[in-house]
């Protein structure tokens, strides 16, 4: 008689943290965050909604994990489906390195120009403005925020502009986490307000007049 093999729990568990990450990520996008409840994620991800709470406490902590594990899949070269994605030049994305070719300005704008990408591409963007918007109110999920989302992708940045600085194209009293906030902000700003187009020309004119302000001086 051929004996039956042990089904694989971890594997089981791994299908079904997949499946609800997908499923968390699909319903902001489509319902928007305040609309998106722990029972509309576990009907559509297949799974009792007590395994969800097993594994964490809230839908903000199901959707913070679900990005980051789309970010990771994303940087890895592979889609929400698995699926072989087209890979982006420059992404600063998961702690990538942003590109030293040796032309600051050249790598800056690539860099930005990969973030409005992101900024603009609805399947990270409806994500990341749910987690910013409820981080406002939830301090922990804020602190969750900055620390396993915002600094990873922002640290990148600010060796580049190190870098810059040992080879004399920055100013030596330019704090670089500044500087970065100089070139970062002003998309954030659009991005968040959605009142103005958020385009790779906007990002090359923040790098042009942010530089002439890092620039030493002639």
């Amino acid at each position: 008689m051929a004996s039956r093999k042990t089904p694989d729990s971890t594997r089981r568990s791994d299908r079904s943290r997949r499946a609800i990450h997908d499923a968390a990520l699909a319903l902001v996008g489509e319902v928007g965050y305040g609309r998106t409840t722990i029972e509309g994620i576990a009907a559509r991800a297949g799974v009792g909604k007590q395994t969800i709470y097993r594994w964490w406490p809230s839908k903000a902590a199901v959707l913070m994990e679900a990005f980051l594990d789309l970010a990771d899949r994303r940087a890895a070269g592979t889609g929400r489906t698995g699926a072989v994605e087209e890979g982006r030049a420059g992404r600063a994305e998961g702690g990538a390195a942003v590109p030293d070719t040796g032309d600051l300005a050249a790598d800056l704008k690539a860099v930005l120009r990969a973030t409005v990408d992101e900024l603009n591409d609805p399947v990270t963007a409806a994500p990341v403005r749910a987690l910013a918007a409820e981080g406002i109110v939830d301090p922990a999920l804020g602190a969750q925020f900055v620390g396993r989302l915002l600094d990873p992708r922002t640290r990148p940045y600010v060796t580049r502009l190190r870098a810059a600085q040992e080879a004399g194209e920055v100013r030596a009293d330019v704090d670089p986490h500044i500087a970065l906030e100089l070139l970062l902000a002003p998309l954030t700003h659009r991005w968040l307000l959605r009142n103005l187009p958020l385009t790779h020309a906007y990002a090359d004119r923040v790098v042009d007049h942010a530089l002439r302000g890092l620039s030493p001086m002639p």
